[in-house]
């Protein structure tokens, strides 16, 4: 089979196509056919050997896939051979097979193509549990999503309004923030030509945001913590900018705000019925119509290095995914 493959840390031109042999699952595992991965902002840190994890080189990076499954290994029950499915991997499944353990293992819905499928879970899971476990968002609040038209802030800017939030998307250009407003975002800001604090005070008439939503880091994390709204929730998503903020505590104090991290994976698996129980819901609005991935870009597998430096140059406007061809 071909795999994507990192033998050595460094950016994505560092990455080879190779054949490899297919792997076997074991004990509890499931062996899926990928026909769609997506492409996500982790991929581009696990490359470089900047990620929490650090897997055992070479190996394909490639946290979620979808495809069909191929072989179950002992001890897995309720997965067979020719089942839809969405797994999750972690790294791994820039390739034409992956194993993934069955307790990853997500039946696709019907109305579910496989590209969507595999662009789905990492963005909307985790949008999805930092603004109802983390931020408790509520009907009527107002929620500013900083790099609004990325993977995870496109989905929170859907997951705002499936939430019943007033929704204030910002991003680096007005492209994007069209595509914001296409899935939902009651106002914008352009943050490359806009003053943010300015801007969000004008939208709330100075009383601030209930809750931010932060991916990006850097340069936007205090302006926006500094137009909080009393009692209001600062989540902290990630660091697409590169760089993590100091940020001065006393204006926690000031706000009477928290400020509150947001791991996904970690919730995962300290609270996996949690996580179930997020997932249904997730794919019931899917359903009913209430989220839509949007993908901007796909690529063949052989294509993997342009998908990545899209994402970390902040092409992408939601999701870019990799295909098999099958």
């Amino acid at each position: 089979m071909k795999a994507v493959l990192c033998k050595r840390y460094g950016p994505p031109s560092e990455l080879v196509v190779e054949d490899v042999p297919s792997p076997k699952p074991g004990e509890g595992q499931v062996l899926v056919a990928v026909h769609a991965a997506g492409v996500n902002f982790p991929d581009t840190l696990i490359i470089q050997g900047k990620y929490q994890f650090k897997p055992e080189l070479p190996f394909s990076p490639g946290g979620e896939v979808a495809g069909i499954v191929r072989a179950v290994g002992p001890g897995v029950t309720g997965i067979a051979p020719g089942d839809r499915v969405i797994a999750a991997t972690t790294w791994g499944g820039y390739a034409e097979e992956v194993v993934a353990e069955a307790k990853r293992i997500i039946p696709m819905p019907d109305g579910m193509d496989f590209d969507t499928a595999a662009t789905f879970v990492l963005t909307y899971g985790t949008s999805h549990h930092a603004l109802k476990d983390r931020a408790a968002l509520q009907p009527g609040e107002t929620l500013l999503v900083l790099g609004a038209a990325g993977g995870v802030g496109l989905a929170a800017v859907e997951l705002g309004k499936a939430m019943g939030a007033r929704v204030i998307a910002a991003a680096s250009s007005d492209d994007k923030l069209a595509t914001c407003r296409e899935h939902g975002a009651d106002e914008t800001i352009n943050y490359s030509t806009d003053d943010l604090r300015e801007r969000i005070k004008a939208l709330t008439a100075d009383r601030g945001v209930d809750v931010v939503y932060d991916p990006v880091g850097g340069d936007l994390s205090e302006p926006a913590l500094r137009s909080m709204a009393w009692n209001g929730r600062f989540l902290v998503v990630g660091f697409a900018a590169g760089s993590i903020p100091s940020i001065p505590l006393n204006l926690a104090l000031l706000k009477g705000c928290a400020i509150v991290g947001v791991f996904w994976g970690a919730f995962t698996r300290n609270e996996p019925r949690r996580n179930e129980a997020n997932l249904q819901e997730l794919l019931a609005w899917f359903k009913a119509g209430k989220v839509r991935p949007h993908i901007s870009a796909r690529y063949p597998l052989e294509r993997a290095a342009d998908a990545l430096r899209d994402v970390m140059e902040r092409k992408v406007k939601g999701k870019v995914v990799l295909t098999t061809g099958r």
